[in-house]
């Protein structure tokens, strides 16, 4: 097999220039033509290295505010964007809560005896419809009886002395000018918000003098303007509340969206090429591995 290959070797030698001296020894002769006979070949494998996943770093961050960042490295952003999710649940938690004491309070004050009467604010407005509303007819003779004939207008209470609300309502429709509006239902968040919000329902509260030929445009009473205020604190504390939840929501979006693009140009500008270099000597083949980095700017 040797003689053989010996053979082949020296013909191949034989039709190109000789370069080289043989000594005769087979063996001898056999290196001298392998070392000789290069044949070299590059057999390369390049593999790039992303290292991060934009879509994974977003969902992460869309979840989690902070955690792409974690993921992309980026461990600044993450306390950045984790610090601004805490603070901002914390204040919707606080100030919803805030919110929610603050109209119990102004709630419990409007149905306390120091607050506001609707019994009050419906005889006010029976014995004053025709002077706001000169075109109704008046509800009482002239020896202040209450006329029958105009019950379906003035008579608000049934047997029992108790309040129809759908009558009280028909009533500040018929009086119409600066009576907007019909209360509404008793406990209702409305109603509450009606109290303290329109002139109209200023004779119902407890310092107001029935007496008193109250008309739009009059001073309200003070504790009209006190529990305005009262009520519009809680409302307050509920506008900080949506705002903070609002920014609990803003700051998952632009956390996803960071992280996408932050592991997106990492990606662009960090590449890794591996590629396996060959090289075939006789009839033995060496590999050379490398390994290159790209950094794009």
């Amino acid at each position: 097999m040797k003689y053989l290959l010996f053979i082949l070797i020296s013909t191949s030698l034989l039709a190109q220039e000789n370069k080289f001296e043989l000594s005769g020894n087979l063996h001898e002769d056999f290196l001298i033509s392998s070392e000789n006979l290069e044949f070299s070949s590059e057999d390369s494998l390049s593999v790039v290295f992303k290292k991060k996943t934009p879509m994974l770093a977003a969902g992460l961050s869309f979840l989690l505010p902070g955690a792409g960042q974690f993921y992309n490295e980026d461990y600044w952003k993450t306390a950045i964007f984790a610090a601004i999710e805490i603070a901002a649940i914390t204040t919707a938690i606080i100030y919803d809560g805030k919110g929610d004491d603050q109209t119990q309070f102004y709630k419990d004050f409007a149905n306390s005896a120091d607050g506001w009467n609707v019994d009050k604010y419906a005889n006010w407005s029976i014995d004053n419809a025709n002077r706001i509303n000169p075109e109704l007819p008046v509800a009482l003779d002239e020896e202040g009886n209450r006329l029958p004939e105009l019950d379906q207008i003035y008579q608000l209470f049934d047997n029992n002395g108790n309040l129809v609300w759908s009558k009280l309502n028909t009533l500040e429709t018929h009086i119409g000018h600066y009576y907007s509006h019909q209360l509404a239902p008793f406990d209702d968040q409305q109603y509450y918000e009606m109290i303290g919000k329109y002139q109209q329902f200023n004779p119902g509260w407890k310092d107001f003098d029935y007496h008193d030929p109250y008309t739009y445009g009059d001073p309200l009473t003070p504790t009209f303007y006190w529990y305005a205020d009262e009520r519009g604190k809680a409302n307050h504390y509920y506008d900080v509340a949506s705002t903070a939840v609002i920014v609990v929501i803003a700051n998952h979006v632009l956390s996803a969206v960071e992280a996408a693009l932050a592991a997106n140009s990492y990606n662009r500008s960090l590449t890794a090429n591996v590629s396996i270099q060959s090289k075939q000597i006789g009839y033995n083949k060496d590999y050379f591995p490398q390994l290159n980095l790209s950094y794009n700017f």
